[in-house]
């Protein structure tokens, strides 16, 4: 596919006939970044913590230096460059169009696998995991150990569309990830998931979806599934 180019500010569509994979740039326009700054930089504080400890919440000093970091220090165009080195894609599923990464390995028989981020998180978390797991050669590992790597965005999350109704649980979300990965040619693949991605993990195991092999986690449980 040729490379495609979006302007971020305007969100995904959501209508449900097109299933095609359309190639994904990011392109934060500069003027938007200028008036995040500008906002960050009207904050009003309040007045700081009574004690010397956090046990009254995150200092005052803490969110502040946090804040001056997002406003003059944080790179936003070498983190878009690091995105748009990666194949981006865009397909919409089930009514809304779904942002992803996919990397296939230059190994033979690669296992695909289908990396899900976590909430309030984002692909971002994963972006350095792709390299080891499509390229295991290149760091001390077999090329039997090598992935095609598929991380999606959540919906409502990153460049993916947002719900305009509830209903999007675990288990859609996973239903959805199985349709993603029936387009892009896969019929067997093993899943990995933390924090919401997680609960979406376990979806592929609660719907017996015949496509998933195995599921792997990077965080305990904090509530049952049911």
């Amino acid at each position: 596919m040729g490379k495609g180019r979006i302007d971020t500010v305007t969100r995904p569509q959501t209508s449900t006939s097109d299933t095609n994979i359309r190639p994904f740039r990011v392109n934060v326009p500069e003027e938007q970044l200028a008036d995040l700054r500008r906002r960050i930089a009207a904050t009003r504080w309040p007045e700081r913590e009574t004690v010397a400890d956090d046990s009254q919440g995150v200092q005052l000093a803490t969110i502040q230096e946090l804040a001056r970091y997002w406003m003059t220090d944080y790179d936003w165009r070498k983190c878009e460059t690091n995105l748009n080195a990666l194949p981006q894609f865009m397909t919409q599923i089930d009514g809304l169009d779904i942002h992803f990464i996919h990397v296939r390995s230059k190994h033979e028989n690669a296992l695909p696998i289908i990396v899900t981020h976590g909430w309030p998180g984002s692909i971002i978390e994963q972006l350095k995991i792709i390299d080891p797991l499509t390229n295991p050669t290149a760091h001390d590992a077999s090329a039997s150990d090598a992935f095609d790597v598929v991380i999606p965005s959540i919906p409502g999350h990153g460049f993916s569309a947002k719900p305009t109704s509830t209903g999007w649980d675990p288990l859609r979300i996973a239903r959805a990830w199985s349709e993603l990965m029936k387009r892009l040619g896969y019929t067997r693949y093993v899943a990995q998931g933390g924090d919401w991605g997680r609960p979406s993990r376990n979806g592929w195991a609660l719907r017996r979806l015949k496509d998933w092999w195995a599921s792997t986690p990077t965080c305990p449980g904090l509530f049952p599934m049911t």
